[in-house]
């Protein structure tokens, strides 16, 4: 067996009934009992049936999908997976990586998830901030439009590096829109608004991150069992200072995702495995390095082809 990663999802790898493939199994009913004993309502419920809609509000969107990516993530163990030897996550997801390799605990991570949430969606006013993915152009080009399409005023600036020719752009609505407008005269297939009112991961989001910063202060983070890709660094991390400081860099930076994953190739990583709901990384992973064979985990079947790839069968 050789050495391989998880990779945890982010937002926007949600939905409604994501772990309705799961029924059945205890330990991922004991997970979400633990989620709802630390936030105080059921989250079974919100993942099965989401009645309000609340799946798409931030601070209910976090916990859901870190819940869900942890309950997967404690099947495959039950079910006799070896655990990774590095691990990494995409925006969100780097929380989900630090349970997983066991820096922080999982009702912790939950609370937390849930605080960032909130602060994120109150550091900038409704209607404010805008993000929007940007398709076909290289990076380069992006950054020229962003840096041509802020004022003084309004600004944009690169948010998500998923993978070559995909490039999410954040920042103030009117910059967005005409960041919009200026990439596809300059070629783009598509430049699409996001259905995200928060303009994650840029300097907008510094009230979000000086919360996080006080909060990160009164939760305990252990030293982790294997290195952890941070989004803002693309670099592996096991120090625990440094880890704090990354999750409160990475919600006014950039997440650097392309370059994560060509650092993992280089470091001689040829498998993975996309620990959560859906397979977006899986897809982004394939744009970036075909070197690196990623499974999926969407349902109990795919733990299991994910399990015999790992091996070697």
């Amino acid at each position: 067996m050789s050495e391989f990663v998880f990779l945890f999802p982010g937002q926007g790898s949600q939905s409604k009934g994501m772990l309705d493939a799961f029924d059945g199994f205890d330990v991922v009913k004991q997970t979400l009992e633990e989620a709802s004993d630390a936030l105080g309502y059921d989250m079974a419920a919100l993942i099965r049936d989401d009645a309000s809609d609340m799946l798409a509000q931030t601070e209910f969107t976090q916990p859901a999908l870190l819940s869900a990516s942890t309950a997967i993530l404690r099947l495959w163990r039950e079910r006799g997976g070896p655990l990774p030897a590095q691990v990494a996550g995409h925006s969100l997801g780097e929380y989900s990586a630090l349970v997983a390799a066991g820096a922080i605990d999982f009702s912790d991570a939950v609370r937390l998830v849930e605080f960032r949430g909130r602060a994120m969606t109150d550091a900038v006013a409704a209607g404010v901030g805008k993000m929007a993915a940007i398709l076909g152009l290289d990076d380069a080009v992006v950054e020229e439009l962003c840096a041509a399409a802020s004022s003084e005023q309004a600004k944009v600036w690169a948010a998500n590096y998923n993978c070559p020719g995909q490039l999410v752009v954040a920042g103030h609505a009117a910059a967005v829109d005409q960041l919009m407008l200026d990439a596809k005269a300059a070629g783009a297939k598509r430049a699409l608004p996001l259905a995200v009112s928060a303009p994650s991961h840029t300097p907008l989001m510094q009230p979000a991150a000086d919360a996080m910063a006080e909060r990160l202060q009164q939760i305990n983070i252990q030293v982790p069992s294997c290195p952890v890709w941070g989004n803002a660094s693309a670099s592996p991390e096991q120090d625990v200072t440094k880890i704090r400081a990354a999750l409160v860099a990475q919600l006014v930076s950039p997440v650097r995702w392309t370059e994560t994953v060509q650092q993992l190739a280089t470091s001689g990583i040829t498998q993975g495995v996309e620990m959560g709901p859906g397979k977006v990384l899986s897809g982004l992973v394939k744009r970036i390095d075909g070197t690196i064979r990623v499974g999926v985990s969407i349902n109990p079947a795919q733990i299991d082809a994910s399990l015999a790839m790992i091996a070697g069968e």
